[in-house]
């Protein structure tokens, strides 16, 4: 007899980004290998692809946009599809990260929030309850504990396995 696990059920298992880069890696790569499964150097080389840079130029991939992740998700064989922007909000009236984590969503698809953090912009990568990026090293953590609660939400996406019909 096999388990629903083994028979292709959903597993509630989160699995950790792997950075095997051996140096600082940042939000994009780190969101995408958690998804994915697959290393950060892996992630990167997809994202460098996507640039199309010269082979022999391996530069860190610091920022990534939107579409470069939804993308890389593509070639690993996921789809994003954007569910909610703030982006025509002014910074102070767009929700909170806590705020939005009270609302109904789909407790098996992942969900990639772009928040503020600072100045600048920030992938955080949520499922149920638990959230993962680069301020939790890539492993997985209840939001309550997390370090973002009370950033601003420029844009929610969802990201499911790609099914071919």
């Amino acid at each position: 007899m096999t388990d629903r696990f083994s028979a292709g059920w959903p597993s509630s298992s989160l699995d950790a980004a792997k950075n095997d880069t051996g140096r600082v890696a940042f939000c994009g790569p780190y969101v995408l290998s958690a998804i994915t499964g697959f290393g950060i150097s892996r992630i990167e080389d997809v994202i460098r692809e996507g640039r199309e840079l010269p082979p022999h130029r391996k530069p860190v991939v610091r920022g990534t946009y939107s579409d470069e992740v939804e993308a890389a998700l593509a070639y690993f064989g996921y789809r994003m599809e954007l569910k909610e922007s703030h982006m025509h909000r002014a910074r102070k009236e767009r929700p909170t990260f806590w705020t939005w984590m009270q609302k109904p969503r789909n407790a098996w698809a992942y969900y990639i929030l772009a928040i503020h953090k600072g100045k600048e912009g920030h992938w955080i990568l949520v499922k149920g309850v638990k959230m993962c990026d680069t301020f939790t090293e890539g492993k997985w953590t209840f939001v309550v504990d997390g370090p973002h609660r009370g950033c601003r939400i420029m844009e929610v996406f969802e990201v499911r396995k790609a099914h071919d019909a």
